[in-house]
């Protein structure tokens, strides 16, 4: 976001699903393991939604956090009716955050993935260029020598992240990454049966 202070990035803390009730409650999927932290009254978050919502470039504040049968729910200023709570479907919630807070582990800011170098055992096949949010997950893009690949940051396919070394390590399925050879080695191993869906 332009204008912001150097050690300030965003964090993605929260998704909101779906109208709870009739008075403008929208249920929470929560990406952090700090609610009562993140999500207290007065709290602010940035929107991540569709350029042609009602909602774009604008701002919610959290008025209450209730917890329903196991489940967040969030009263927020100025959402009072079910129709307001509906067009915040899918909405996903960002907070300004100070670099130096703590992160949970297996945690990163964009920032920090991005200009890593991917390595396929040992073996580079690309660098992160940018990594995209969605709600079922986040996706690492990754440029290849002619191409750009999306790589689910799950931790079945993204093995390990080290940010001191600036290597991702990738254990991808078949079809990724296709385009770089195979190692001699690789060449004369067994074949392996590849992994049809990622994990």
């Amino acid at each position: 976001m332009a204008g912001k202070k150097k050690g300030i990035t965003e964090l993605r803390v929260g998704r909101l699903t779906k109208a709870h009730g009739l008075k403008g409650a929208v249920k929470l999927e929560l990406f952090t393991d700090e609610p009562a932290r993140r999500f207290v009254p007065g709290a602010s978050f940035s929107l991540q939604v569709p350029a042609e919502s009602e909602w774009h470039g604008k701002s919610l504040e959290l008025q209450e956090l209730r917890w329903y049968n196991g489940h967040p729910v969030g009263f927020f200023v100025g959402v009072s009716d079910r129709t307001a709570a509906e067009s915040l479907a899918k909405a996903i919630l960002w907070v300004d955050s100070n670099d130096a807070e703590e992160l949970e582990d297996d945690a990163w800011y964009d920032h920090q993935l991005v200009g890593l170098d991917v390595q396929r055992e040992g073996v580079s096949v690309g660098q992160v260029v940018r990594v995209e949010h969605f709600p079922a997950q986040d996706l690492l893009v990754v440029k290849t020598a002619d191409a750009e690949v999306l790589v689910p940051l799950v931790k079945a396919i993204v093995a390990d992240v080290d940010l001191e070394a600036g290597i991702v390590s990738v254990t991808p399925p078949g079809g990724l990454f296709e385009e770089i050879e195979e190692s001699p080695a690789a060449a004369s191993a067994e074949p392996v049966a590849a992994k049809t869906e990622a994990e």
